[in-house]
């Protein structure tokens, strides 16, 4: 069996970002011990599950988290030294290895210690270079702020030359279309090859989306929803311009170079999933069925947990039809649209013959380019509309 491998690292320096709903916890460097048992915790788990799901091929590894760069330099060799030990029996070596880090943990040895340790491809989660939106949402900063910042991306940039990923967030407070096309002009002076431009989403639960509840988004210095889509378009139209192409929602490249672990997230392909909070799905192309194996948001009972540790994860049973649903859902996010041959492989048919009628009405409105079910260039802005058609359609 082929499946991708991602890995979650659960730890933030010092406390996390106040519109970040991932699972992590604060660590500091007295946090010896539970990065320790964390670190041989997570490699004993890809262990089990190479084994225990009779992996043969994993094409691609992503570690992410949380913020990966806190573990520093010597647990990370560790942890990827032994990576490297559990893959090298499989037939392939994994072709994308990508690891997250924030710049301000993200130092020469901890950039060194990847390069060495097999990873071919960093994503640098900058979300922005405007102090005072950074401040707005306690988002950390080296010694010396955004001049640090800039250090370790160039620092990245010369480790990673060819693969250099940057996260930037539109629609943060203080938040403007000047502010965010200075990010973009920032970030692209460091020559990055692929740029993820999300929009603020201000989830229930985090400190952010509570705020927001209880104040207008003028105290919190928030755009405006309509000035928001604005900004992110403007910031779309830039990255477009700089010549990296959007390829999925929030994702843009140059020509080669789309994340391929993603990309397999968007065709619904397996993937293991390691660490707490982490899911992990494995489909059976031969009845269009699956399980999803998701780890509980909680590191020590992670650790305290028996092997083989996927035992104890929640695990659910993914019927065709919710398969079906999932492979529109994530496909359509993919500017390529859902893969057409594992699609027909796994549910005996074809896109068009489950959603007729949407497909009909969204190509009428230009949401498609021709007669392929690729997204035109504006098509993706009118995704969730497309989908609401598409999922009424289903159930009905």
């Amino acid at each position: 069996m082929t499946a991708s491998l991602y890995i979650h690292i659960p730890f933030c320096a010092g406390g996390k970002c106040d519109y970040c709903d991932f699972y992590s916890i604060p660590v500091n460097e007295n946090s010896t011990a539970l990065k320790d048992s964390f670190i041989n915790a997570v490699l004993d788990d890809v262990e089990d599950q190479l084994a225990l799901f009779n992996i043969e091929h994993v094409p691609s590894v992503y570690i992410g988290g949380g913020t990966p760069s806190v573990l520093g330099a010597q647990r990370m060799e560790q942890l990827l030294d032994r990576l490297q030990v559990l893959l090298k029996p499989l037939e392939k070596t994994p072709a994308e290895f990508t690891v997250e880090a924030n710049p301000e943990s993200a130092d020469v040895s901890f950039l060194r210690a990847c390069a060495n340790g097999g990873v071919n491809r960093i994503s640098l989660g900058v979300q922005s270079f405007h102090q005072p939106s950074r401040r707005a949402v306690n988002r950390g900063n080296g010694p010396r702020g955004a001049d640090s910042i800039e250090e370790r991306l160039a620092t990245a940039a010369g480790f990673f030359p060819e693969s250099l990923s940057i996260d930037l967030i539109a629609g943060l407070p203080h938040c403007t279309e000047e502010i965010l096309l200075n990010d973009i002009e920032r970030a692209l002076s460091f020559k990055p090859v692929h740029v993820s431009l999300y929009s603020l989403i201000l989830e229930p639960e985090t400190p952010l989306g509570k705020m927001a509840l209880q104040h207008s988004t003028d105290a919190l210095f928030l755009p405006q929803s309509d000035n928001a889509d604005n900004i992110w378009i403007a910031g779309r139209d830039a990255l477009e311009k700089a010549g990296l192409a959007q390829y999925e929602v929030s994702n843009f490249a140059l020509p080669g170079k789309t994340c391929k672990h993603n990309i397999r997230y968007w065709r619904m392909e397996n993937w293991l999933g390691a660490g707490p909070a982490a899911s992990g799905t494995i489909i059976d192309d031969e009845t269009g069925s699956g399980r999803r194996f998701t780890y509980p948001a909680g590191v020590e009972a992670y650790l305290s947990a028996s092997r083989p540790r996927i035992r104890h994860a929640r695990i659910e049973e993914l019927a065709q039809h919710d398969l079906v649903r999932e492979a529109l859902l994530m496909g359509f996010r993919y500017r390529e649209g859902p893969d057409l041959q594992i699609f027909r492989r796994r549910f005996g048919r074809a896109v068009e013959n489950c959603i007729p009628n949407a497909v009909d009405k969204w190509r009428k409105r230009d949401f498609f380019e021709g007669n392929s079910l690729k997204s035109s260039p504006g098509g993706l802005l009118f995704l969730n509309s497309f989908l609401r058609d598409a999922f009424g359609e289903i159930s009905s």
